[in-house]
C-alpha cells in the first residue's frame, strides 16, 4: 500500500460518514417535523389525548389580561392560613 491509496481509502471512508450522518440527520429532522405537523390539528372533546384540562371541560383557557396586576404573592399570607393562625391564637 503506497500514500495514494491510503489516501484514497481515508477521503471515501469520510465522504461515507459524511453521507451516512446526512441520511441519519434529514431523517431525524424529517420525522420530527411530521410529528410537529400532529400538534396543530383539532381535538374534538371524546379525544383520548388532552393539552390542559380547559379542553377536556370544553371550554377555552382563559388568559389574563395585559393591565392585570401582577407581583410577588405571599403564600404563607393567604386568607386561609391567616384565619387559621387566628383561629389558633
Amino acid at each position: 500500500m503506497d500514500a495514494a491509496e491510503i489516501t484514497n481509502i481515508a477521503i471515501y471512508a469520510l465522504v461515507g460518514l459524511a453521507v451516512s450522518t446526512g441520511f441519519l440527520l434529514a431523517l431525524f429532522v424529517g420525522f420530527l417535523v411530521m410529528a410537529g405537523f400532529s400538534k396543530h390539528r383539532g381535538r374534538s372533546s371524546g379525544s383520548a389525548i388532552v393539552r390542559n384540562i380547559a379542553e377536556r371541560l370544553g371550554t377555552r383557557a382563559t388568559y389574563l389580561p395585559p393591565g392585570a396586576p401582577r407581583g410577588p404573592a405571599d403564600q404563607l399570607r393567604t386568607p386561609e392560613l391567616v384565619e387559621q393562625s387566628d383561629a389558633k391564637s
